[in-house]
């Protein structure tokens, strides 16, 4: 992740920018960035941050306005070092499907094919049980000092960046965002504001219209992506229908229908997939690790496959044909016991 920080320290004013946004004027990546450094600092009133993040969210946000923001947000974490090329499986959350962690699973699995992933998560919002939820149920200790998440990473192949360690400064937004009780900016900022500046993602969003916007986020950045939205609102790629894809490769952004049926993949339905709490999903995660068939596995080979192609450097051949080969080394990581592998070495090295 190439993140920007102005060379200079341009000053703004908040009614400025606050009116311009009500009159459908987008903000310059610096001025978005000054707004979300600003807020950061803590010298903001709730009234302000509010009024900002409502007209922001009216006007609609730009792919320079949620560059800047991020870029604030990630330059305002806690710092977290992490060397060589990592991978974060993440989901904006909000499809409301309560569906099975799908990417904490995907994560374990691209793990266990090779894949360094650093996971940036929280718990639930607006499901039943989030990625710290469910990990937590099923052993991996998420309450580490910055030297043990960074140790995880080099001795397991994962590890956990929980956001509500990882980002302190969001508390200085919090009640103004709980008075609001509606969606702004920040509910889908998480994806791409991974404290470690990960190289690769592979994002699903729930709502269409933000997926060309994360997508132009990691295109301006010069990171390698895959951001994708199933047919059925999950933000997830989904076996139950078609999925679109957005291929984020050397500054460019390439358009994709994935059909799950070409991969050899039956139809599900959403109960297939369907969720309850966090000890329910993780007993979930211990049999797809064990090698239990069904729609729930394709699910996970599949959005692990999208992490795969996201974390490979190299893009021969269609997009079809890479999806097809990291579906293979997806099922390899299974049903060889690697994925499992990693869980047992994560669990064992956070109980340290």
């Amino acid at each position: 992740m190439n993140t920007t920080t102005p060379t200079t320290a341009p000053q703004f004013e908040w009614p400025d920018l606050i009116t311009a946004l009500i009159s459908g004027t987008d903000l310059t990546r610096d001025q978005a960035y000054w707004a979300m450094d600003t807020i950061m600092s803590g010298e903001v009133s709730d009234v302000v941050i509010a009024g900002f993040l409502v007209a922001l969210r009216a006007k609609g946000e730009t792919v320079e306005e949620l560059t800047g923001l991020a870029d604030a947000m990630v330059g305002n974490a806690r710092p977290v070092d992490i060397p060589g090329p990592a991978l974060d499986i993440v989901g904006t959350g909000g499809d409301r499907l309560s569906s099975v962690n799908i990417s904490t699973m995907s994560a374990l699995v691209c793990a266990g094919a090779g894949a360094k992933v650093v996971k940036h998560g929280n718990r639930a919002s607006s499901s039943k049980s989030g990625s710290a939820d469910v990990l937590e149920a099923l052993g991996v200790r998420l309450d580490l000092p910055v030297e043990m998440v960074e140790s995880a990473a080099r001795h397991v192949g994962i590890t956990f960046l929980f956001a509500q360690t990882f980002h302190p400064s969001m508390r200085f937004a919090a009640a103004a965002r709980a008075q609001l009780r509606v969606a702004t900016a920040f509910n889908f900022l998480g994806p791409i504001t991974n404290p470690a500046r990960v190289e690769a993602s592979a994002v699903g969003v729930a709502d269409r219209s933000l997926a060309p916007l994360i997508a132009g986020v990691f295109a301006a950045r010069g990171d390698r992506a895959l951001v994708f939205r199933g047919g059925d609102g999950l933000d997830e790629l989904t076996v139950t229908a078609p999925s679109e894809v957005w291929a984020v490769r050397d500054g460019r952004v390439d358009h994709h229908d994935l059909e799950p049926l070409d991969l050899g993949m039956p139809r599900a339905t959403i109960e297939d997939l369907r969720g309850q709490d966090a000890r329910y999903n993780a007993g979930v995660v211990e049999r797809v690790l064990a090698g239990e068939k069904g729609h729930v596995r394709n699910a996970v080979l599949l959005n692990s496959a999208a992490g795969l192609v996201a974390f490979d450097t190299g893009a021969e051949g269609s997009f079809q044909d890479r999806m097809a080969a990291a579906v293979r080394r997806a099922e390899e990581s299974v049903d060889s016991g690697a994925a499992r592998a990693v869980l047992d070495r994560w669990i064992a090295h956070t109980a340290r």
